[in-house]
């Protein structure tokens, strides 16, 4: 550590401390050329998690715009708030685990994680979120996917993958 008075690079740690649950370390130290005491913190730098869109962009992740088209598919549906909660920390958890050694996932990937947990939580709620992350815009889309979910599709023993109705669809 280049000391802030002399500029050396020698000196010695008199003291450590973990702070912060001990997500930081704070270190007291003495320069060895001029014999200043002066004080240093250590923390790990947390890459964020890099959402990449379709058209290639890279975005943060971020949890409270998942929250929202969760809570959005889910609106005057007789789901807890609890079961929203954990719907989100398990697609939170999947997501970092997946993306863990590039620290990115594509979106798709997050959609489909959503999708599956949707179809395991509430069909309206699927239907709902599968109609705007698929960008459905006729009602023969709608009506496609509401006969599959009626034949046992997404998520289902033996059913189909959400990736393999999209490419179904097109």
């Amino acid at each position: 550590m280049r000391c802030p008075h002399c500029g050396s690079l020698d000196d010695k740690v008199i003291d450590s401390r973990t702070l912060a649950n001990g997500e930081s370390i704070r270190r007291r130290r003495e320069c060895l050329s001029c014999g200043l005491r002066f004080t240093s913190y250590e923390r790990i730098e947390e890459k964020p998690l890099m959402v990449v869109k379709r058209d290639g962009r890279r975005e943060p992740f971020e949890r409270a715009k998942l929250e929202r088209g969760v809570i959005r598919s889910l609106e005057k549906r007789p789901v807890s708030q609890l079961s929203i909660e954990n719907l989100v920390n398990e697609v939170e958890d999947e997501a970092a685990l997946k993306g863990k050694t590039v620290n990115e996932i594509p979106s798709v990937e997050l959609g489909d994680m959503v999708l599956r947990k949707l179809y395991e939580l509430d069909k309206v709620a699927y239907v709902r979120f599968a109609s705007v992350y698929r960008k459905f815009e006729t009602m023969d889309e709608f009506l496609r996917e509401i006969e599959r979910l009626e034949r046992g599709g997404v998520g289902g023993p033996g059913g189909p993958s959400p990736r393999l109705i999209e490419e179904d669809a097109e």
